[in-house]
């Protein structure tokens, strides 16, 4: 990258401007970047900050709103009275800027119009990229297609463009990158954009905004149908012309510098070779027992993982009192290859759940996590991170054609079934589509669903995707928000005040105690210097792990103490943000979303 040095410190001189209200100054010659394509080049890879930092990736789960985990900290958007206008954010312009005075300034007609194209495609591809991020949050924004000047009055002052408006040009973008953006081959990083990019992209956008105006009944002039079709076209481009394949190891995906290629369409790159800036640190939240900002999953969405049959779990007998050991046998793979398992090692060492700390529920997820625990110390991990992969893909087109009502069973057993099959799934329905309403996944996750085929599609999607950041949207998109306000369950103990062999390997491992009497008991861990010895209560104000008895005399389930349930909040207003004040105040123009004027918060209402 050093041989771009220069046109990178030109371009930061050329875009100074970072918002709607503030304007650039040109400080040296454009001609540097524009009259070459190695300029193009340089402008083009500035684009790639707006991608989220490798960390915030691996904590994209965990740092928005969740209903399948307990965080350390609840997010403010569904705490009671958090948020409002005052204190809300995310109203920045800054890369809209930079990617249209690229457009509008790659016009050198001494470059060729196909390399033209390709170029302004990436741009459009992060234009596209933008918009669906501040549509998804904001709901009506002002459409900009042009570096803004103070003559533009009538934008920089004007009311918000519609949803519909907005995305159309979102759609427009998306296709012209798929059109013109010549690379399809990334070699083995398959760390920059290609052709597959931009229509993985496209499937993701069109099926969030098909199947949200289908869920929140929007009626505008494009209707869901429509979107829903786009994204099952853009999404089959890629399953016909990629050469993608799904690779048969899923926790190779998210443990390599270099994942599969043959899955990957595109990753946040991390190395050993790069600074702490291009590392991230997954091992330190999810592996090294300080618990900065993970989530423990609960029970209720562990039940939802298939069982190798391809049964439900909860149709096994006495699925409700079954513990950490015997929960994880003969389960859909995905399962142990997202949670540590009974009988998971590092470097040699049986490596349970840190009981006591991120697995206080007694689930601790390790997906993005390298096995070696030098890795543990903070923004050393050097394993890249997906960001589109080929299942995305195969999801996206099962669920279009599936809410349009014209999934096969070919289809299935091409998207679904391959999923399934791949995480050691042997029955059920994995080349046919299922006829059989899961009566669980129904009751606890999605109550106005009876298609059989649709909720089954939802549970591979949470499971397949699981902590890779789609969670809050899909449940945004599906109407589902009142799952934010659930209850956080974990794990079912067998007993409390005494010893527990958790993985039943014939040594104990854990003891969860009320009172004197049971930490007397912990003395019998004392021949294993690495059981936990924790602390529980049944009182909903007290700072240690609750317990909540399984209603079998004996045993309990574990629950998260930190935040009451009455304090969690979700109402119609909170499936878009509040407009900061700050740019209200700059252009009264723009109008609040519904439910949040005059200051109002997260009240649940």
């Amino acid at each position: 990258m050093k041989k771009y040095s220069i046109f990178i410190l030109t371009i930061v001189l050329l875009i100074s401007g970072c918002d709607l209200n503030e304007y650039a100054v040109t400080t040296v010659d454009k001609k540097a970047i524009f009259s070459s394509e190695e300029g193009l080049l340089a402008y083009s890879w500035s684009f790639y900050d707006m991608f989220p930092a490798p960390s915030t990736h691996a904590m994209a789960d965990c740092n928005a709103p969740s209903d399948y985990g307990a965080p350390v900290t609840m997010n403010n958007f569904i705490l009671f009275n958090a948020v409002s206008e005052n204190n809300a954010g995310g109203w920045s312009w800054t890369t809209l800027r930079s990617i249209n005075y690229f457009i509008v300034n790659c016009v050198d007609p001494a470059i060729p119009e196909s390399v033209r194209n390709n170029y302004i495609g990436i741009a459009r591809f992060f234009r596209a990229y933008f918009y669906f991020g501040m549509v998804k949050q904001f709901g009506d924004v002002p459409w900009v297609d042009r570096p803004l000047n103070p003559q533009d009055e009538d934008i920089l002052y004007g009311p918000r463009d519609s949803r519909e408006l907005v995305m159309e040009k979102v759609y427009e973008d998306l296709m012209f990158a798929a059109q013109n953006i010549t690379r399809t081959i990334d070699g083995t990083q398959c760390s920059v954009i290609t052709k597959w990019a931009a229509y993985a992209l496209a499937s993701r956008i069109c099926l969030f905004e098909g199947t949200f105006r289908k869920y929140h009944n929007l009626n505008l002039a494009t209707s869901a149908a429509v979107w829903l079709k786009r994204a099952e076209d853009a999404a089959y481009e890629v399953m016909q012309h990629s050469g993608k394949t799904l690779n048969a190891n899923y926790r190779a995906l998210f443990t390599n510098e270099n994942p599969p290629a043959s899955e990957s369409i595109l990753v946040l790159a991390c190395s050993s070779s790069l600074n702490e800036a291009q590392r991230h640190n997954a091992n330190y939240n999810w592996s090294a027992g300080v618990a900065v900002s993970t989530i423990a999953l609960i029970r209720p969405f562990v039940c939802t993982y298939l069982q190798k049959d391809g049964t439900p779990y909860t149709d096994r007998p006495g699925w409700q009192y079954e513990d950490f050991y015997e929960e994880f046998q003969d389960r859909d793979e995905r399962l142990s290859a997202t949670l540590r398992y009974p009988g998971y090692k590092r470097e040699g060492n049986i490596a349970l759940p840190v009981f006591n700390s991120i697995g206080r529920l007694g689930y601790q997820a390790y997906k993005f996590c390298m096995d070696p625990i030098s890795y543990d110390m903070n923004n050393q991990n050097t394993n890249a991170l997906q960001f589109f992969r080929y299942a995305e893909v195969l999801l996206n087109y099962a669920e279009a054609k599936a809410e349009q009502g014209t999934l096969t069973d070919a289809e299935w057993d091409r998207t679904i079934g391959a999923l399934r099959r791949r995480a050691g799934i042997t029955g059920g329905s994995l080349s046919t589509k299922p006829t059989v309403t899961d009566n669980y996944l129904k009751t606890t996750y999605y109550p106005d669903i009876s298609d059989p085929v649709i909720l089954e599609i939802r549970r591979e999607r949470a499971v397949e995707l699981m902590l890779e950041g789609f969670r809050f949207d899909d449940l945004r998109r599906w109407k589902r928000g009142e799952l934010f306000k659930n209850s956080w369950t974990g794990m079912y103990i067998s007993g409390i005040n005494q010893p527990l062999d958790v993985d039943h390997d014939g040594t104990h491992d854990v003891i969860y105690y009320t009172s004197e009497a049971g930490l007397e008991a912990a003395e019998a861990l004392s021949n294993n210097p690495n059981a936990y010895k924790v602390p529980v209560s049944a009182d909903p104000t007290s700072q240690n792990i609750q317990i909540r008895p399984a209603g079998n005399d004996t045993g309990y389930y574990l629950s998260w103490y930190m935040h009451n349930d009455h304090l969690k909040v979700w109402g119609p207003k909170q499936y878009l943000y509040p407009i900061p004040i700050s740019a209200q105040n700059m252009n009264p123009n723009l109008g609040q979303n519904p439910g949040w004027e005059n200051g109002a918060t997260n009240d649940g209402n």
